[in-house]
């Protein structure tokens, strides 16, 4: 059968427009799921944590397997596990049951995700593959962009399960489109390391259990200090197998790279800001400032719009300054925003919060693309798979805790209601915490990326200089 580029093209970006939706539009349902369902904090940051954490774990280890059996088979089960996990969601009449699906639409969300990235590289040559990959990063910011105003709109119109019911519909009509895709496989796969995965995922899901249920049972309860103390030694352990397997999923020698590890700190870091403010301020700006579903995802549009624009402006200024200087600035301008979007309170509308949330969203546009392409820069070809799958996993890890953090803060801070009095002070508190973490990182990543300079050959500084728009991790 002759398999047509566009028919894979849309496939892929349907798909991936679907997986930051399912994101997005989950933060913003959460004050109806825990109306409707009865269900108190904890429970209700399962719907987005469970998701994120799954997604996180299982990146690496989908990617080694789409490898070994073949990028549309596991393509095919990745949309189908989301569709499954969105579909039950949507039906959910418990809230354990709707964080089991979500969980589940987690682990289909890895899969699709970085069997379509292999779909794409498989299908595409030359410059043809470059333009694939560059709407492919369009499409994820899109999705990232408005995902929170399209799940408002959904809310309104038909209630919070369609939040999950719409992407779930869409991998449905993905689905329809697998038999036309190609089947490839790498000639020498390697290895599934499942001690590594089963190590990393457990570690993930106990720190998580941590935060979440800390401000619940007490910080001093048995259950919460053995989670937390059980993560400490999987990820000890996590680390001896890294470091002793011949094909490690986590390759921790490429963080013995300063350039390396600063970008991977750059992208953790921004990610740490923004994808807490989109799961938290939807229901700060209905429970607390008194805007509609529809009004608060629109206002959040403010905080995602520029992902759309800049990441275009970043290329044609790495052609003026070093791009490793964009990517320090970039991290520098989300702590100004972060610290200026403490302006928030319960009179605040939508001109008070433009300036913070636009500049927020500046320094999240001007990294996308930007930051992927410096570190695979960074590392040697071989291993440039391998070095983009450590950011992304960087990235999703880092923003999985940051959303368990501020979570447990504002829990303690409202009495697990999410309403004031405690939710203003909370997220100013968590607001100031993250400039000053911004800040703190932006200075160490100029350190770092400055320090790996030497190392960097000239061919790699041609690489920093012409940043592709590659996938990113929301």
């Amino acid at each position: 059968m002759r398999h047509h580029p566009a028919v894979v093209l849309v496939a892929v970006l349907l798909s991936t427009l679907a997986l930051p939706v399912s994101l997005t539009g989950a933060s913003v349902a959460l004050p109806d799921i825990g109306r409707d369902l009865d269900a108190g904090l904890a429970g209700v940051q399962w719907v987005v944590n469970g998701y994120n954490a799954t997604f996180a774990s299982f990146m690496l280890a989908t990617g080694a397997l789409a490898d070994l059996f073949g990028r549309r088979r596991v393509y095919a089960i990745g949309v189908a596990v989301f569709a499954a996990g969105g579909l039950l969601a949507s039906v959910a009449e418990s809230i354990l049951l709707l964080d089991v699906a979500r969980a589940l639409a987690g682990v289909g969300a890895a899969a699709a995700a970085t069997s379509a990235s292999a779909l794409l590289a498989g299908t595409f040559q030359g410059r043809a593959q470059a333009r694939a990959f560059g709407v492919f990063g369009t499409t994820i910011g899109v999705g990232l962009a408005f995902g929170p105003s399209i799940a408002g709109l959904l809310i309104e119109g038909f209630g919070w399960r369609a939040v999950f019911a719409a992407p779930a519909l869409a991998a449905c009509a993905v689905l329809a489109l697998v038999p036309l895709l190609p089947e490839s496989r790498q000639p020498h796969p390697g290895r599934v390391d499942w001690p590594g995965t089963v190590s990393f995922t457990a570690a993930l899901l106990l720190l998580i259990f941590g935060f979440v249920q800390g401000p619940e049972y007490g910080w001093a309860a048995p259950v919460i200090i053995a989670a937390f103390a059980a993560a400490a030694a999987l990820l000890v352990a996590f680390v001896r197998v890294e470091r002793r397997r011949a094909d490690p999923m986590f390759d921790l020698a490429l963080l013995a790279s300063p350039r390396f590890l600063g970008i991977c700190l750059a992208a953790a870091t921004i990610v740490a800001v923004l994808v807490p403010l989109l799961v938290y301020l939807p229901s700060y700006l209905t429970t607390v400032v008194g805007l509609s579903a529809g009004a608060a995802g629109a206002t959040l549009i403010l905080l995602t719009a520029p992902t759309l624009v800049l990441p275009l402006l970043s290329g044609a200024l790495t052609r003026l300054v070093p791009a490793t200087a964009v990517t320090v600035v970039s991290v520098a301008v989300v702590a100004v925003g972060a610290a200026w979007a403490t302006v928030l309170g319960p009179h605040a509308d939508t001109a008070t919060l433009a300036g913070p949330l636009l500049t927020i969203g500046v320094g999240v546009g001007l990294s996308i693309g930007l930051l992927d392409a410096i570190a695979i820069g960074s590392v040697a070809p071989a291993r440039a798979a391998t070095g983009a799958g450590m950011i992304n996993t960087a990235r999703l890890t880092s923003e999985t805790v940051a959303i368990a953090v501020v979570g447990a803060v504002l829990a303690s801070t409202t009495a697990g209601r999410l309403a004031d009095p405690g939710f203003t002070g909370g997220l100013r508190t968590v607001l100031w915490s993250m400039a000053g973490l911004a800040a703190a990182a932006a200075v160490t990543v100029a350190v770092l990326v400055r320090r790996g300079a030497a190392r960097v050959s000239p061919a790699e500084t041609v690489t920093e200089a012409e940043p592709a728009a590659g996938p990113t991790a929301a």
